[in-house]
């Protein structure tokens, strides 16, 4: 088995045995298994997924909203260090909806880089919520 760790700014999201892990990463989706080389990269925004079991479909996967971090593995420990992280129950998938047209807006309507710049990470970071709230939806329960 594989170590899973997921710290927040807030303390750790999840420490628990797994099979694998998918991480999000600006070189594209990486699966972490059992004795992988030891690896630091940055966490981009996007969905992490986590199979606790072998066997596990990929609808039993916990799932998790990240908008970016830092990824370390050594010694068979899956060590995710992000500001926040949420889990399909925490989001509120009309909430997420709305927070992602007014993102669009913010896109639409700006008017300098760094206005461009906001806009596009809050896009980024709402199209991820959203995602996860819809992936909430259809996602079997153990």
């Amino acid at each position: 088995m594989l170590k899973f760790q997921l710290v927040t700014l807030s303390g750790t999201k999840s420490s628990n045995d797994v099979h694998e892990v998918l991480l999000p990463t600006p070189q594209g989706q990486i699966a972490v298994f059992e004795y992988h080389s030891p690896l630091v990269s940055i966490a981009s925004t996007g969905v992490i997924k986590v199979r606790v079991k072998a066997g596990d479909p990929d609808d039993f996967m916990d799932i998790y909203a990240t908008n970016g971090g830092v990824i370390e593995i050594a010694d068979n420990t899956v060590r995710v260090l992000v500001d926040e992280a949420d889990a399909p129950e925490e989001i509120s998938e009309q909430e997420a909806k709305k927070a992602h047209e007014e993102a669009k807006n913010l896109l639409k309507d700006a008017k300098d880089q760094i206005s461009l710049a906001h806009a596009q990470t809050m896009l980024d970071r709402t199209s991820v919520r959203l995602k996860v709230a819809e992936l909430k939806n259809r996602r079997k329960r153990r």
